[in-house]
């Protein structure tokens, strides 16, 4: 845990920060915000900014967009004005530390930023001889492909392979290579020197260069622009980056560790990944079994998910009913361990006896978890189901009588990514076709006024639509 503190280092902010240090992380200070974004800028990154609330915290944080960089800040201040620290949240901060500050509530918030709560757990022969043979190769200095269907854990592996490497104590830093456009990408990766293009009002430091010395995610790199695979293949060849515009090559340390829910073997046959690439990264492929595949995990994470759920949510920790617990193993989660979780919080806010019993399973929707399976389960045994869902198919099909093509496509892409509650990726996994071909999909039909799913953000909300 990375923390940037921001303001005069009076004897309370101090006292945070040791509080704060206590608690693991490792400690920075500036006294200006023009000064906290120059560090980031530089790639002494952070994972949390803790920012003093009599300074202008809204011009931080839009500066700090301006370079796309992403931090997350809390406010701080002695007295606890009411009206400064609702301005502080107003202006974009989190959450707010009155100072003197009190141990367990820096405790609280470190946690929260960091939610490092992520091991690896598993019960399931399948699942555990992947982690044997991870741990067997998280000391070489190996690049790594971890491939798997969406949800399935990738980066929690990413992380636990990092945690067991010889880098541990180094930055572990994660690219989304699917949620950056291409020609930002670049940037991200290999940093930019001052007047580099329009905007470029410094230099700024890169992933490569942020992560010297530990490890860098490629988190689903089958979606990068193949102009950039030539420039990340000679940077893993020759460990060496070059800033855009820089005028000399700038040495790196890292390790790589990359993933993706696609298969890279058919990219490189269709002529959307280098083959020459491929084989560097995939120097160890770790497969991820989806959760279908290894269901003698489901009830040690579902377990692991209440406690973690009950503590963020302050509530008791219920045990699950056996009802419950035979819901959970009959269900094929298709979303794997990320739909579990969301399952999990949602019975977690939803479970009012002592234990947490098949009724608090319910779908974002608020349908029963079984609802969808109870007909399908049923069928062999029951001619009227069938019978019902071929007069369901049938009607479905007339309503598609008359739509063009293009509607039809519509239809479906927008119908895919309600199922995938928002997430792209998944959905573009499903429809079989790139996460940038359906982001072009989803921006024409908003011009177009069309109403587009939004990602679930996986924090409480309102009953069923926690995600």
């Amino acid at each position: 845990m990375r923390l940037l503190v921001v303001g005069r280092l009076s004897g309370q902010l101090a006292a945070a920060v040791k509080m704060a240090m206590a608690h693991g992380a490792k400690v920075g200070h500036v006294e200006r915000c023009e000064q906290a974004t120059d560090t980031l800028r530089r790639g002494q990154g952070a994972d949390l900014l803790m920012v003093d609330y009599h300074l202008d915290i809204a011009a931080l944080i839009a500066a700090n967009e301006a370079e796309r960089i992403h931090v997350p800040v809390v406010a701080c201040g002695v007295d606890a004005d009411a009206d400064l620290a609702a301005s502080a949240i107003r202006a974009g901060a989190k959450e707010f530390i009155p100072l003197p500050p009190e141990a367990d509530l820096i405790a609280a918030v470190l946690a929260a930023v960091a939610d490092d709560d992520r091991p690896m757990i598993s019960a399931d022969p399948n699942m555990e001889a992947v982690i044997k043979l991870a741990d067997q190769v998280a000391k070489s200095e190996a690049s790594i492909l971890i491939t798997g269907e969406s949800g399935v854990g990738k980066e929690v592996m990413a992380r636990h392979l990092h945690s067991q490497s010889r880098r541990a104590d180094k930055p572990f830093i994660s690219v989304n290579c699917a949620a950056i456009p291409d020609n930002l990408l670049e940037s991200e990766l290999f940093g930019h020197e001052k007047g580099a293009f329009t905007g470029a009002v410094a230099r700024r430091i890169g992933k490569f260069e942020e992560a010297d010395g530990g490890t860098l995610l490629l988190d689903e790199i089958s979606e990068m622009d193949a102009r950039l695979q030539a420039k990340l293949l000679r940077a893993i060849q020759e460990r060496v980056i070059d800033r855009v515009g820089g005028a000399k090559p700038v040495s790196v340390n890292i390790r790589i560790i990359a993933t993706s829910n696609r298969d890279l073997a058919r990219a490189v046959s269709e002529g959307t990944f280098r083959e020459d690439l491929l084989y560097r990264l995939n120097v160890v492929n770790l497969r991820l079994p989806a959760l279908r595949e290894r269901p003698g995990d489901v009830a040690v994470l579902a377990d692991h998910f209440v406690k973690k759920y009950a503590v963020a949510n302050g509530v008791p920790a219920r045990p699950l009913s056996e009802a419950a617990r035979r819901a959970l193993l009959s269900h094929r989660w298709p979303g794997n361990v990320r739909e579990l979780e969301n399952a999990m919080h949602r019975a977690v806010l939803l479970a009012t006896g002592p234990e947490i019993g098949e009724d608090a399973l319910r779908m974002p929707d608020g349908q029963p978890l079984g609802a969808s399976m109870g007909a399908t389960a049923a069928a062999p045994r029951d001619a009227g189901v069938a019978g019902h869902a071929a007069q369901a198919a049938d009607a479905v099909t007339r309503a598609y009588v008359g739509q063009t093509v293009a509607e039809m496509e519509k239809t479906l892409i927008l119908d895919t990514l309600t199922h995938c509650l928002g997430n792209r990726t998944h959905a573009a996994n499903i429809l079989g076709i790139s996460i940038r071909t359906l982001r072009n999909k989803l921006n024409e039909y908003a011009d177009a006024g069309e109403a587009i799913p939004a990602p679930q953000s996986g924090v409480a909300g309102a009953a069923y639509n926690v995600a």
